[in-house]
């Protein structure tokens, strides 16, 4: 494994987390490559102001990189995953570094046996303006070391949690469950009051208490924005919920409540429009699994 000085990082793929980190270590003088082909304007425009390298096509980035980070929507992990495998990535440390649940990490990992696998979460906002996520990892000693030289001049706080494959995973779905299940219920209330004529009295109430969502209406828009990619997150969080001998009923109707806003993806929208496509549902329900 090489020392961190002339590492190249693959990113798969540069949405508005994984274009942050990648911007984090570029800055670190890190050269930092992704896959161009059939990308969105959105995503190459990111990958632009990231300074990021285009490769023309997987294969491509798999030859120049020595770390690959995927960092992608919860339920494209593990095809992203197998793509990397079509490529017999030997002695590649893969970071999977998504929202899912260990036994789904751990199903990466067994279909990527040529790479070191880290299982890896990032809990906290992307790194800009100064903020300061930190990027939990799990797996081989060495390859940990590795991550912690790789980001160690970044705003991305490494941990380690060890060498269990599963750990960091299990530790963003337990945080996860309750940050955005609490953003939904909160986005849920807020709308029940205004509805009633009393969202003037619940802030006021939410604002004697501290730290408290109700008291942030104007988030229920990012909400809405985000629900795409957190509806698989709850799904995720649900089956690890389940495997815990613990209801998961919230978390199936989490991530139903987000359903209603499928088609608010990274839209621009007012609390009063946010809401009326939270009371509309056209998007449909989530069901849990037979």
């Amino acid at each position: 494994m090489r020392a961190t000085a002339g590492t190249t990082v693959g990113i798969l793929h540069p949405g508005s987390m994984g274009a942050a980190v990648a911007s984090q270590l570029r800055r670190a003088g890190t050269q930092v490559v992704w896959d161009a082909t059939g990308r969105s304007p959105a995503t190459v425009r990111r990958a632009r102001e990231a300074g990021l390298t285009a490769a023309c096509g997987m294969a491509e980035l798999l030859a120049l990189s020595d770390v690959v980070i995927s960092l992608c929507p919860p339920a494209a992990a593990e095809d992203v995953a197998l793509q990397v495998a079509e490529h017999s990535p030997a002695g590649k440390i893969y970071v999977e570094a998504n929202a899912v649940s260990p036994e789904r990490v751990r199903r990466i990992a067994d279909a990527l046996p040529q790479a070191v696998v880290i299982d890896a979460a990032v809990i906290g906002s992307p790194p800009v303006g100064g903020k300061q996520p930190r990027l939990y990892v799990s797996g081989a000693g060495e390859a940990l070391d590795h991550m912690d030289r790789l980001f160690a001049t970044t705003d991305v706080r490494v941990r380690p949690l060890g060498g269990e494959i599963g750990r960091a995973s299990a530790l963003k779905l337990a945080y996860t469950s309750y940050q955005k299940a609490s953003r939904v219920l909160a986005a849920v209330a807020y709308g029940v009051a205004e509805a009633n004529g009393v969202a003037e009295e619940l802030l006021d109430i939410a604002e004697r208490r501290s730290g408290s969502y109700l008291a942030e209406p104007g988030y229920i828009p990012k909400t809405a924005a985000r629900a795409w990619r957190w509806a698989p997150e709850m799904e995720e969080a649900a089956e690890l919920v389940a495997e815990a001998g613990l209801p998961d009923d919230l978390m199936r109707a989490a991530a139903a409540v987000l359903s209603r806003w499928e088609g608010a993806r990274d839209a621009d929208l007012s609390i009063e429009e946010a809401l009326g496509r939270l009371r509309d549902g056209s998007a449909g329900t989530v069901s849990p699994p037979d």
